[in-house]
């Protein structure tokens, strides 16, 4: 790793465009982070949400930005460490495992929390729950997340300070979003059920990667008919509202 040779050649056209390439596809990647930081966030008081979401983000940064200093040792995350039978399990295999299983049981918790925990204001029960703990869970699933953005980034480009440039700059507008888009789920009830279908299907994924069943091609039409969806349920939204304003 030649880090002064790399900073030579940032300020390239071909480089600003592999820029902007990999912080768009690092926003993209990111879009399952930031809906699960915001749910996970949301169970904390008003005062404490913004302090979590910080705190997390800036400690997953960090994290990502070691994790882009010590390239050799992702890569050999690649490469089995543990045979089960016939099945060879790698060091990200076994992160992603872990990773999925977690989303899975959040997402699952939080889910039977909004359809049996809920009273007559259709107000979810809350149990009580510390900042660190909040904070622990972000940066434990964006650093599972991590794995899969960054060898991507290694796929793309070989500059480490482009990939370092990219995740700063994708984490610096998902700080910025997080709260927006949090306001936005916690405001709307079916939002939020779509957002935590999503992070479920963003786990079984998961564990299917971990398994080595190909989901590269899976991938696309998830996120289209999440997208799909979430459309579907803006207008519905808009019809509603309107509807809800003639009535008065």
């Amino acid at each position: 790793m030649n880090l002064a040779q790399d900073f030579e050649q940032l300020f390239t056209l071909s480089t600003l465009v592999s820029l902007l390439t990999l912080t768009v596809l690092e926003i993209v990647l990111g879009i399952d982070n930031v809906i699960f930081i915001s749910i996970v966030a949301g169970r904390l008081p008003r005062d404490q949400q913004r302090k979590a979401r910080a705190t997390g983000l800036t400690l997953a940064l960090l994290f990502r930005v070691a994790l882009l200093l010590s390239i050799k040792w992702i890569l050999g995350m690649t490469k089995p460490v543990v045979t089960v039978f016939d099945f060879e399990a790698t060091g990200r295999d076994i992160i992603l495992f872990a990773g999925g299983v977690f989303l899975l049981v959040k997402t699952i918790g939080e889910i039977h929390n909004r359809i049996e925990g809920s009273d007559d204001n259709n107000e979810p029960t809350v149990k009580s729950v510390s900042l660190a703990s909040i904070t622990m869970q972000i940066v434990f699933i964006d650093i599972v997340f991590s794995f899969d953005s960054i060898l991507t980034a290694v796929s793309l480009v070989s500059n480490v300070l482009i990939m370092i440039c990219a995740v700063i700059l994708s984490m610096i507008i998902m700080l910025l979003s997080s709260e927006k888009v949090s306001d936005f789920i916690n405001r709307n009830p079916t939002i939020k059920m779509l957002a935590l279908s999503f992070l479920l299907m963003i786990a079984i994924v998961l564990i299917m990667d971990a398994a080595h069943i190909h989901v590269d091609q899976i991938k696309p039409y998830m996120y289209f008919s999440m997208a799909f969806s979430f459309i579907v349920e803006i207008l519905n939204m808009r019809m509603r509202k309107k509807s809800a304003s003639k009535g008065h």
